[in-house]
Order: structure tokens, then sequence, then C-alpha cells
């Protein structure tokens, strides 16, 4: 089901309830996931909301990163004491399920009669920016994203925008979990250039330049010749970390295995 990563195969049939394991800590999970508990309306109002707690714990993850994440750190923040988070949410890790659902619902998902193309672009384009807004998902285990609305939201739109191409299932799947690879890669790249620029007040270009005495130093014409036979020919000259170029060329390879197919 999930295009981010390898999945059983589905069973042949839809098991019987009482067949399905259910592990308490499991069950906790999704319940907290799929079936909120609402306020009671009844005596005084909560001082917090279950959306506080999750935006505490966005607001710090987007500004320090994930390993910045605690209870007590989300609690200090909202000015409270860390034992009274545990009655809107059991702990970290329901925690940040909560924050990976809430930072997927901002996809603007393509809608259901756009073209292939179109949709798989909106597809890889939404999720770059998500991954820009919030890095902190890409330090997660993106082949273990939580059974969420929005992440699923997401892998359906996602399989949609292919699955009445003339591609088989089966490549329908693959073909969307090497566009999220190819997305989270470039990322992931990106992030981790803005965060070596703020670190050391050095742009890409101006680092560049000032390892230009490698060339002339130590680089070995001789040994790399496909190199630099390509740099003389300008095939370097791109713009690096950028999503547009690299994307319309795997959207062309996708076309070209559509083609196949039919």
């Amino acid at each position: 089901m999930s295009s981010t990563g390898p999945d059983p195969e589905p069973p042949e049939a839809t098991p019987a309830p009482d067949d399905v394991p259910r592990p308490p800590d499991v069950v906790r999970r999704l319940a907290l996931l799929w079936n909120p508990p609402q306020p009671s309306g009844r005596g005084r109002r909560a001082r917090l909301t279950l959306d506080d707690v999750v935006a505490a714990g966005i607001a710090i993850a987007d500004a320090e990163g994930l390993d910045a994440l605690s209870m007590r750190k989300v609690a200090t923040r909202l000015g409270v004491g860390a034992m009274s988070l545990y009655t809107y949410v059991p702990g970290r890790t329901e925690l940040l399920d909560l924050m990976i659902d809430r930072a997927f619902a901002e996809l603007d998902l393509p809608s259901p009669d756009a073209s292939w193309r179109d949709g798989l672009a909106q597809h890889a384009r939404q999720h770059w920016e998500l991954f820009q807004r919030h890095p902190w998902v890409l330090q997660t285990n993106m082949w273990r994203l939580p059974l969420t609305p929005h992440v699923l939201d997401a892998q359906e739109a996602g399989l949609r925008t292919l699955v009445d191409t003339a591609l088989p299932p089966r490549q329908v799947v693959e073909i969307v979990g090497l566009v999220d690879a190819f997305v989270r890669g470039l990322a992931r790249a990106s992030v981790a250039e803005s965060a070596e620029r703020d670190a050391s007040g050095m742009a890409n270009d101006e680092y560049w330049t000032s390892m230009s005495s490698f060339w002339a130093d130590h680089f070995d014409p001789e040994r790399y010749p496909t190199m630099l036979r390509i740099w003389n020919a300008g095939g370097f000259d791109v713009e690096s970390a950028s999503l547009d170029v690299p994307l319309e060329r795997l959207l062309d390879s996708v076309e070209m295995a559509i083609e196949r197919a039919r």
C-alpha cells in the first residue's frame, strides 16, 4: 500500500476481525489517529487541546530539529507540567504520529481529473515544498510512515495519478515509490545545503570558489578524462538541489514506460 518502502504481500482475502493481531500499543496509536477523543463539553474548559500540543511539537521540530523534540520541551513551551501532556497524548511516539499527519494535511493533492503527468508533478512538488517547510519529517523513517489519515490521503492521490494508465499495478507502485525517493533525496540535499550555508555563512557558489585551487594543484585530467570532457562541454552547468529540471527528466522516463505498456 505504501509507496515509500517495501510492504508485505497483501492477503488473499481480508482476515476476519478476530484474526487480526492487535498489540495494545498499536491499538492505542491508531485509535488516537483515527478516533481521537472529543472534548466532553462538561465542566471547566480545558486549558489546552490536542491541537495545541501537536502545534507546539511542530514548532519545536521546525526550529530545532527532531532530536530536540521531547514531551518535557513541549510542556515547557505550553507553560504546563510535563505530566499534564499525557492527558492528551500517551508519549513522544504518538505525538510524532500526529505531527506527521498534521504536516501531510498541508499538501495540495492532485485532483482526480488531472492528467497523469500534471498530477504526478504536483504530487512531487507538493512533497518537496512540505520537506522545505518541515525538514524534520525527513529525519523520520520514511519506510515506516505512520498510518495516518493524511499520509494515506497523499499515497492514494499519488497512486491515482497512474492507476488508469496502461501500467500494471505493480509498476504503478514502483514508479510512485521512485518519485517519492527521488524527491526525498533532493530535499535532503537542499536541507543540508541550507544548514551548511547558515552555519558557515558561505553560499554554495562561494564555497566552491574557495576550493578553486584544487583544480590547479591536484586535479589529474588523465585520471578523470570523462569528467573533464563533460566539464568542458558545460555538462556541470546545472543548478544544484533544484527540482524542476530533473523532475521533468524523470517524468519523461515515466512517459516512455507508459508508451511501452500500451
